[in-house]
């Protein structure tokens, strides 16, 4: 298998071999029965991920398992079950080559480069699902607008990277095993949440102040010794369309802005539009006994 490296004008990005292992278990008091499970599982392919490799192993073994593409271009599996099971797991394996910038330059347009953005009319209909805010709140609109220099001109990425900063540094972030987000305005007020929290407040932040932004659900690389979190469970960051660079990768968890330690699996509008895992089953409400989720991202070396 050769190893394929991307060239730029000043050097060569060689890619890091990463292997994600996602383990997912349901587990009941008693047998039911099981509805149909849609998985987004598999990274998406671009010009920094190629996947080399996938694995996925379900028991009970499904009596029919196809693919298809969603409206976001996202890889779903689609599961039907027959008969009954007390334990439903699912045990994906990807290896992907990963190609990080470590010190990625955004060569924005023009018209971009400094806040406010007009986007053109073209982009401007294109995005308007990226710009239709969810939460709606007065809070969050001043506090998004902390970030608009008092005098002289807004660069957009020092802004963005203000932002992204300020929830790194001023929130405490902490894991969530429950269903759902918290609302924007409920993370502002109690300064912490998950990384799906904090994806969910910088998204609706920035698009108070007229910009586009998607929710990206996915995998983070931790390197050993390394003080990223998120790590051993999905992750959740966002991207903002900024004309000339494209869709920018913002994890406001780690501070990140590019795609350093990503694995981008879906993207979405809204959080609830890239679920990993969700599904249905049939039996007495009480019989639920919960789900565990382990995450793995290791390198190949």
């Amino acid at each position: 298998m050769t190893t394929e490296s991307i060239q730029t004008a000043s050097k060569t990005v060689e890619p890091q071999r990463l292997t994600v292992r996602h383990v997912s278990v349901y587990r009941y008091s008693e047998p039911v029965r099981f509805g149909e499970h849609r998985m987004m599982f598999r990274p998406r392919s671009g010009h920094d991920v190629r996947v080399v490799a996938t694995c996925l192993v379900i028991a009970p073994t499904p009596v029919r398992l196809h693919w298809l593409h969603d409206v976001f271009d996202n890889s779903v599996a689609v599961a039907s079950f027959a008969g009954t099971a007390a334990e439903l797991k699912f045990d994906s394996q990807v290896t992907l080559d990963h190609y990080e910038s470590p010190s990625p330059d955004y060569a924005l347009e023009p018209y971009a480069s400094t806040w406010p953005i007009a986007y053109t009319n073209e982009e401007a209909s294109d995005l308007v699902n990226a710009r239709n805010r969810q939460y709606p709140d007065g809070e969050v609109d001043t506090w998004a607008r902390r970030f608009i220099a008092l005098r002289g001109a807004t660069h957009t990425m020092t802004l963005l990277r203000a932002m992204t900063q300020e929830i790194k540094s001023g929130f405490r972030y902490v894991r969530r095993e429950e269903k759902g987000v918290y609302r924007p305005a409920d993370t502002l007020r109690q300064r912490s949440g998950s990384c799906r929290d904090f994806a969910v407040l910088m998204m609706d932040a920035v698009r108070s102040l007229g910009l586009a932004a998607r929710f990206v659900s996915g995998y983070i690389f931790v390197p050993d010794f390394d003080t990223t979190q998120g790590g051993g469970s999905t992750h959740a960051w966002l991207q903002i369309y900024l004309p000339g660079a494209g869709w920018v990768d913002f994890d406001p968890t780690n501070s990140i802005v590019g795609n350093r330690h990503l694995i981008r699996v879906a993207v979405a509008w809204n959080y609830y539009q890239a679920l990993p895992l969700w599904g249905t089953w049939h039996g007495a409400a009480h019989s639920f006994r919960g789900l565990q989720v382990d995450v793995q991202v290791s390198e190949d070396v």
